[in-house]
């Protein structure tokens, strides 16, 4: 099963083509054009359920030396990781909401407090998740094919 351009389902790898966009201190900045699959249909100029995307994915890699900018790549990932990535910026943010959301609700009974709670509480939340960024990079993570 396919999804998109150059992407293979979420249980086997991940794979986009791309341009290396800039390189700096062991980081690859590669720009990859992220479509949906009827992208690149003849009539999708029509159809306003096409959609294609330009993305700019970085890769930590051991060496640079022989990559340059400009040099096409292609850039892999495991399908876990996104599922991963899903999990951790969606449906956890969103399972956080709904419980205070209706903790709130059910203690208060104010539908405005509980709701501005809900959203509040996505704050330290982001936060956490901001502050271990580097130990989440090495967990969902892209790498160079060579």
């Amino acid at each position: 099963m396919s999804f998109g351009h150059g992407c293979e389902g979420m249980s086997s790898i991940i794979r986009h083509e791309g341009v290396i966009d800039s390189i700096e201190d062991g980081c690859v900045h590669v720009r990859i054009l992220q479509d949906s699959a009827c992208a690149s249909c003849k009539v999708a100029g029509y159809c306003n359920a096409s959609e294609a995307k330009e993305k700019l994915v970085d890769v930590y890699v051991d060496s640079t030396e022989d990559m340059k900018t400009g040099q096409p790549v292609t850039v892999a990932a495991e399908g876990k990781v996104a599922a991963k990535a899903l999990l951790w910026a969606f449906a956890i943010p969103l399972l956080l909401m709904l419980t205070v959301l209706i903790l709130t609700l059910l203690q208060t009974g104010d539908e405005g407090l509980a709701a501005t709670g809900a959203l509040l509480s996505l704050i330290p939340y982001y936060g956490i998740l901001y502050l271990t960024r580097h130990r989440m990079r090495r967990q969902i993570a892209f790498y160079i094919e060579k």
